[in-house]
């Protein structure tokens, strides 16, 4: 029986505003001021400025009652140019205007709600405008956006069924895939829920499908991960600081910080919720996200124009066919790709990242057990009837194949049916690429 009281709203969705330039978005949120006061039969009062028009817009307004103010994709203007500092300081002063106009109009202000996908400091933009309450990781909005699996289950049990049927899997099995690939995002390391997006589309297609690397992975964010020679593998299971999570100033980009602003990382684990040193895990929210992002990663490490998805397809349909010599012939003709200008000075490195990434995504498609350890790679590779087991090294295979046998990698499979193969690669530090690979049935135990 709540009273539903009816305010003036005002929406601006950024999105929809062009800032392609400084100058065009000064204009472009003047005609949006422009078109609103007009809609609301509000004289234009000022024919340049968008805020002396907007401060009008919110007086005139609250003659009938005080107004409500959505705000969508707030930081587009900046996160648009995020790589061009200079504009981005330009977009950052007419955005300050716009949010102090806010903050002068208060008093005729009932509510205010703004999203944005990135959370840049209270300094950097608001400014004067301190009375945020940020809802980000607040527990009582943990499951507002995106389906729990009780919701998944209640609302889409006759789909999943359909999904199950078009597989060929039971219906249990459907719900562990849906699982796999679309849940896992959390904001309080309780509450998972899953992408939306993704499962109107699989339930829809009936197949299960990446649709979040279809969406696109920004440019910017490969770029960054480069220039600051991220360490790939440690983004799985990271802890860190409230600090990180809070907010950062777009001069010092964190990039750890803006993978989980952007949905790349989530909350999986708070250690010491109570504590004011709190400590958060985080990961990749699903099979769906981690994909994208090693692909996108792997396109830019590369520098491929090629669809490297395809090549990581018939990767796993060579090492499923057990033929090692074409596995290592496709994966010599992925780094044949790599202009020398972008190889990284550690070279050995800039291999173990690669193939990290090559391996790590054959895992996602074929349920392979990738195991790494920090400065080198063991990688168990798993397929329906063999077992590889594989090292890698600069220069010399033999060197691959002793540590193999001297550290006793295939110990836990020996009790296995399955065929297990230990697997030495070298890479040629001049040709930077692949030189030799070595394969030797483990036999005799």
């Amino acid at each position: 029986k709540y009273d539903f009281k009816k305010y003036p709203v005002l929406r601006f969705d950024f999105s929809k505003i062009d800032c392609s330039s400084s100058e065009v978005l000064k204009q472009s949120l003047f005609n949006t001021i422009s078109e609103l006061s007009e809609d609301n039969s509000i004289e234009v009062k000022d024919k340049y400025s968008y805020k002396e028009n907007f401060a009008n817009l919110l007086k005139q307004l609250s003659k009938i009652e005080k107004v409500v103010i959505l705000i969508d994709e707030y930081d587009k203007p900046i996160v648009d140019h995020i790589d061009n500092l200079e504009i981005v300081s330009q977009m950052k002063e007419i955005l300050k205007n716009f949010y102090t106009t806010i903050k002068a109009c208060d008093e005729y202000i009932k509510f205010g709600f703004l999203t944005g996908v990135s959370k840049f400091s209270r300094i950097s933009i608001f400014s004067g405008l301190n009375n945020l309450k940020d809802l980000t990781l607040d527990k009582k909005y943990s499951k507002m956006l995106g389906y729990t699996q009780e919701e998944l289950e209640y609302y889409f049990d006759d789909r999943i069924k359909l999904l199950a049927d078009e597989l060929e899997i039971s219906f249990e099995d459907a719900k562990k895939e849906l699982k796999t690939w679309y849940n896992g995002y959390s904001w309080d390391g309780v509450n998972f829920v899953y992408n939306p997006f993704s499962i109107l589309n699989v339930l829809a297609d009936k197949e299960i499908n990446n649709y979040w690397f279809k969406s696109g992975t920004p440019t910017f964010l490969i770029k960054l991960l480069k220039e600051k020679n991220v360490n790939i593998e440690a983004l799985e299971n990271l802890a860190v600081s409230d600090y990180l999570l809070d907010s950062f100033e777009i001069e010092n980009i964190n990039v750890e910080s803006l993978l989980f602003q952007t949905g790349y990382l989530t909350i999986k684990e708070i250690i010491n919720p109570k504590s004011p040193f709190k400590k958060y895990i985080l990961n990749y929210p699903n099979m769906e996200v981690k994909e994208s992002l090693l692909n996108n990663i792997l396109r830019g490490f590369t520098d491929s124009r090629e669809d490297d998805r395809v090549k990581i397809g018939d990767l796993v349909e060579a090492i499923n066919d057990n033929n090692i010599d074409l596995f290592f012939k496709i994966i010599f003709d992925m780094f044949a790709h790599i202009p020398s200008v972008i190889f990284m000075k550690d070279k050995e490195a800039y291999y173990h990242t690669v193939i990290y990434i090559i391996l790590t995504l054959i895992g996602v498609r074929i349920r392979a057990e990738v195991q790494t350890n920090k400065g080198r790679i063991d990688a168990v590779i798993e397929t329906n009837d063999n077992i590889y087991i594989m090292e890698f090294k600069l220069n010399y295979v033999n060197e691959a194949m002793n540590q193999i046998e001297e550290k006793r990698y295939y110990e836990g499979y020996l009790l296995s049916q399955k065929p297990v193969y230990l697997v030495g690669v070298s890479f040629d530090s001049q040709d930077r690429n692949i030189k030799d690979w070595k394969i030797e049935q483990l036999t005799g135990f």
